[in-house]
């Protein structure tokens, strides 16, 4: 039987997995509201990744509780506002309310080690520890900081009015993300992540023409960088991503995680099976929440019929988090489990 980190590499390289790997994300409000589902879940279907156990020094501009009901100021100095707890709020007041005051903003570079060798050594002894496949502690997110900063109306007529305190300001961004990347990608780590959420229900949130000049190449950076220590590359983005899709496997991502069930994913098998792993996702808007199990069933073999290969590129991976139905959730992973069962007909 192949190691979690052996298995992940195989499903990313298409040199033929065991089995499809798993990836279960729990929001916390999973861990309070569904305690005895989040362990049985853990327990029957163990998952293949795991993220770096090194943690950053806090920065001293972190105030309360992300996943608490009330206030919470990120390392930024952003302040969310939560309404629920166990998920993470939502910017009410931006920071940067005109863009002529951009460099009031301070990238929280105090968080980064201060003592390289010591933090290497750490990762290095966590590395060693573990066969499961190791995830850099940080995921860069270059536009969605950017809307934390300025607020999403602000971003978005940003993008299109091009004032020169717009660039300046994502370069600022971007410019503390490469430092973070620079000091993982010299780590005892498998991959680095990075996310940022671009699709509304049915589209891109801005013409794909205008994220290909502005966007584009901050990821190309990020993948660059990780090929020049050979750690593979790992993206987030929710909503409909269909048009981008071939410019991410072109940049060097070698996994996306995003909801499929927005898009035509016999269009997607078309356009880039083969060239890059769907990581993830189950559908959490209709089935993750249904009462019925055989829903999630349907799911998997919709996910498997378009783009499923034995050579791999299909990790399985859903979020368990409010309205997921706990029966709903067991069953996709069981389902899972048949992928590499001879004895099945699908």
């Amino acid at each position: 039987m192949l190691s979690s980190r052996e298995r992940v590499v195989r499903c990313l390289t298409f040199t033929g997995p065991d089995r499809v790997p798993r990836d279960l994300w729990l929001l916390l409000w999973a861990e309070k509201n569904q305690p005895k589902a989040t362990a049985e879940l853990r327990n029957r279907y163990p998952g293949d990744f795991q993220t770096a156990a090194y943690f950053y020094p806090p920065s001293s501009k972190i105030k309360g509780d992300p996943y608490a009901a009330g206030e919470y100021r990120d390392e930024w100095g952003c302040v969310f506002h939560n309404i629920q707890e166990g998920i993470i709020g939502e910017v009410k007041n931006p920071m940067v309310r005109d863009l002529s005051g951009w460099k009031r903003v301070e990238p929280p570079y105090e968080q980064l080690p201060p003592d390289r060798n010591k933090a290497y050594e750490d990762i290095r002894r966590f590395y060693g520890e573990t066969k499961k496949f190791v995830l850099a502690n940080a995921c860069p997110r270059p536009w969605e900081r950017y809307q934390f900063l300025r607020g999403t109306e602000n971003a978005l007529t940003d993008i299109l009015t091009r004032e020169k305190e717009f660039e300046a300001l994502l370069q600022c961004i971007h410019s503390f993300y490469l430092t973070e990347l620079e000091f993982w990608v010299k780590a005892d780590v498998d991959g680095i992540t990075f996310m940022d959420d671009w699709g509304a229900q049915d589209r891109l949130l801005i013409p794909p023409d205008i994220w290909r000049e502005l966007f584009k190449p901050l990821y190309k950076d990020y993948c660059d960088l990780a090929r020049s220590r050979d750690k593979f590359v790992f993206m987030h983005s929710d909503g409909w991503i269909e048009d981008i899709y071939p410019d991410l496997a072109e940049v060097g991502v070698n996994a996306v995680n995003s909801q499929l069930f927005c898009m035509d994913m016999e269009n997607l098998a078309r356009t880039v099976k083969g060239k890059l792993t769907f990581w993830g996702e189950i559908d959490r808007q209709h089935v993750l929440p249904s009462p019925d199990p055989a829903e999630g069933r349907r799911a998997v073999r919709e996910v498997i019929r378009h783009l499923y290969d034995p050579s791999g590129g299909v990790i399985a991976q859903f979020e368990f988090g409010p309205g997921a139905n706990p029966e709903t959730a067991l069953a996709i992973f069981d389902e899972w489990e048949k992928t590499h069962d001879p004895t099945v007909c699908r």
